[in-house]
C-alpha cells in the first residue's frame, strides 16, 4: 500500500474518531443547560432525523469514492466528473424533497408515540417543532456528501476529515451556546432552547459545506488537469452510473440505519408501554438518549477498526487467498473482543460514577447504564460481521438480519418494558443484536468456510483476563467508595480514573506476559515495549 493511501487512510479514520469524540462529549455540558426533559425532546426529533440521513446519504462518499477511483485508475476521468456534476443536482433535489416529507409529517411522527386516549396535546405540539427544526439539515447533508466522496475517490482523505470535524464543532457551539442564550439570556421555554439545538445541525452542515468549497477552489485547477488526460473510450449513460452506485451504497444503508431503528422502535413504544408519565419522559432520555451515548463509546472503536477491515478482507476473498482470509477473520474478532470487553465490563462496574460525572447522579440512569454497557460488543460485533460480508461479496444478508433484529426487537419491546421498564428495552434490544449477529456468523462460516475454534479458544482467555481485570477493578471500586462518593462529580471522575487506570495495567499486563498482545497486534507491539522500555 501506499504511503499517500496509508496517509489518506489514517487522517480519514482520525478525522471520522475526532468527530464522534466530539459527538459524544458535548452532551456532558448540553444536558446540564437543557435538563433530563430537553434531552428527551431532543432525542424525539433526532431519531426520525437519523434514519432520514442515514437511508439519504449512507454510503454515498464511500459508493461514490469507490466509483471515481474505479474509472480514474483506467484514466477515464470525465466519467466521474459527469457523476458528480449530475449527482450534485440530484442529491440537492433529493435532500430538498426529504426535508419537506420530514418537515410536513413531523405532527405524525409526533402522534406515533402515543396512544390515541391519552391527552398529550402540548407534547405533540413541542416534539412537532423540534422534528422540524431539525429537518432543515436534510437539504444540505445529502449535497454535501457526494462532494465528500469526489474527493475521496481522488485519493484526498483532508477534505472529507477536516470537513467532519469542522461540523461537528460547528454544530456543538452552536447547539451549546444556542440554548444557553435562549434559556438564560431571552428566558425562552426549554422547547426553544431544543429547537435551536436541533437547528444546529443545519448550521453545522453549512460550516462543513464551506470548508469542501474552499477546498474545492483551492484544488480545482489540479482536478481539471486531469481531464485533459482523460482517454475518452468509455461512455457511460447517466442510468448506467446511478445504477452502479446504488449498488455500492445499498449495503451500507442497511447497516447504517441499524441503530437509528431500533432506537425508533424505543420512541414510538416506550410511552404506549408505561404511558405518557413524568417517570416514562425521563426513563425514555435515560434510555435513548443519556446511557445510550456514554454505550457507544466502546463502539467507536469498532466503527474505526471496521473502516480498516473491508480492503484486506475483500483483497484476500477476490485473491481465493482462503489462508490468508482466514487470519485476517481471526485477527477481526479477537482485535474487537479485546478492545470492547474491558471496556463494556469497566462501564457496567463504573456506572454510577459515570453517569454522575455525564449528568448526574440519578439511580435508575445508574441501574439502565449498568444493563446497557454490556451490549456495547453486540453492537460492536455486528457492525464488524456486516462489514465482512460487504468484504466476502455477500451484503445481500444485511438485509435479513436487520428485519430479524427488528421483529424481535418490536415484538418484545413493549412486553418486556411493562415488565421490566427501561431495562425491559434494553433486554430486547440484546435479544435483536443477538439474533441478527447469529446469522451474520452463520453467512461467514457458510460462504467462507470459516472455523470458529481458534477465535473461540482465544475468547475464553480475554475473557479469564477480563474477569482478573473485573475483581481487581471492583476490589479498588470499593475501597474508593469508602472515603469517596460517586454522588459527588469531582469525586467520581477520580474514582473512575485510579479505577480505570487499574484495570489498564492489569489487563494489559496479562496480555503481555501471555504474548496475547504480541499476536493480536505484531512486531508493532515489541517496537512500543522498546521505547517504554518494558521487559514484561
Amino acid at each position: 500500500m501506499s504511503s499517500k493511501l496509508l496517509r489518506g487512510t489514517f487522517i480519514l479514520t482520525f478525522g471520522t474518531i475526532l468527530s464522534k469524540v466530539l459527538g459524544l462529549f458535548y452532551v456532558i455540558p448540553f444536558y446540564q443547560i437543557v435538563g433530563s426533559s430537553g434531552t428527551a425532546l431532543y432525542q424525539y426529533s433526532y431519531v426520525p432525523y437519523t434514519i432520514f440521513i442515514s437511508i439519504a446519504t449512507a454510503g454515498v462518499p464511500l459508493a461514490v469514492s469507490k466509483f471515481i477511483s474505479k474509472y480514474n485508475a483506467l484514466e477515464e476521468y470525465a466519467v466521474g466528473r459527469k457523476l458528480f456534476k449530475s449527482g450534485l443536482v440530484i442529491m440537492l433535489s433529493t435532500g430538498f424533497v426529504s426535508f419537506l416529507i420530514l418537515y410536513f409529517s413531523a405532527p405524525l411522527f409526533a402522534e406515533m408515540m402515543f396512544t390515541k386516549n391519552e391527552d398529550v396535546g402540548s407534547s405533540l405540539k413541542d416534539i412537532t417543532t423540534v422534528i422540524r427544526a431539525v429537518s432543515f439539515a436534510l437539504i444540505v447533508v445529502p449535497f454535501m456528501s457526494l462532494i465528500r466522496g469526489f474527493f475521496q475517490g481522488h485519493q484526498s482523505m483532508g477534505p472529507s476529515a477536516v470537513s467532519q470535524v469542522i461540523e461537528q464543532i460547528v454544530r456543538i457551539a452552536f447547539t451549546l451556546a444556542g440554548a444557553y442564550v435562549v434559556l438564560h439570556w431571552l428566558n425562552g421555554s426549554t422547547v426553544q432552547a431544543v429547537s435551536v439545538a436541533t437547528f444546529a445541525a443545519f448550521v453545522g452542515a453549512i460550516g462543513s459545506l464551506l470548508m469542501l468549497f474552499w477546498y474545492w477552489y483551492k484544488r480545482k485547477h489540479y482536478l481539471d488537469e486531469l481531464l485533459i488526460h482523460d482517454k475518452g473510450t468509455i461512455n457511460i449513460s447517466l442510468k448506467e452510473i446511478y445504477k452502479e452506485i446504488v449498488l455500492y451504497a445499498a449495503p451500507f444503508v442497511f447497516v447504517g440505519i441499524n441503530n437509528p431503528l431500533f432506537q425508533a422502535i424505543d420512541q414510538f413504544t416506550f410511552y404506549r408501554a408505561l404511558g405518557a408519565t413524568e417517570f416514562a419522559k425521563s426513563a425514555f432520555s435515560i434510555l435513548n438518549f443519556e446511557s445510550h451515548k456514554i454505550v457507544i463509546i466502546p463502539v467507536s472503536l469498532a466503527t474505526g477498526f471496521s473502516l480498516a477491515l473491508v480492503p484486506s478482507i475483500t483483497k484476500a476473498f477476490v485473491e481465493q487467498d482462503r489462508s490468508g482470509l482466514n487470519r485476517q477473520l481471526n485477527q477481526a474478532f479477537q482485535v474487537l473482543l479485546y478492545l470492547t470487553l474491558p471496556a463494556a465490563i469497566g462501564l457496567s462496574l463504573l456506572a454510577e460514577p459515570v453517569y454522575t460525572v455525564f449528568y448526574e447522579h440519578k439511580m435508575l440512569g445508574v441501574e439502565v447504564l449498568r444493563a446497557y454497557a454490556p451490549v456495547a460488543i453486540l453492537f460492536s460485533l455486528y457492525y464488524v460481521t456486516a462489514s465482512i460480508l460487504q468484504g466476502i461479496n455477500e451484503q445481500r444478508f444485511t438485509v435479513l438480519t436487520l428485519l430479524v433484529g427488528l421483529l424481535i426487537k418490536l415484538s418484545l419491546n413493549i412486553p418486556l418494558i411493562q415488565k421490566w421498564g427501561p431495562q425491559g428495552a434494553v433486554l430486547a434490544t440484546t435479544l435483536g443484536y443477538m439474533a441478527a449477529i447469529a446469522i451474520n456468523l452463520f453467512v461467514i462460516k457458510k460462504f467462507v468456510g470459516f472455523q470458529y475454534r481458534l477465535v473461540f479458544r482465544r475468547s475464553l482467555l480475554i475473557f479469564i483476563f477480563a474477569g482478573c481485570m473485573w475483581a481487581g477493578c471492583e476490589i479498588v471500586y470499593r475501597l474508593l467508595t469508602l472515603f469517596l462518593s460517586p454522588a459527588s462529580k469531582g469525586q467520581s471522575l477520580i474514582i473512575i480514573v485510579i479505577t480505570a487506570a487499574v484495570g489498564a495495567v492489569i489487563y494489559f499486563y496479562l496480555g503481555l506476559k501471555s504474548g496475547l498482545i504480541n499476536r493480536l497486534f505484531g512486531d508493532r507491539v515489541d517496537r512500543i515495549k522498546q521505547k517504554l522500555h518494558l521487559r514484561v
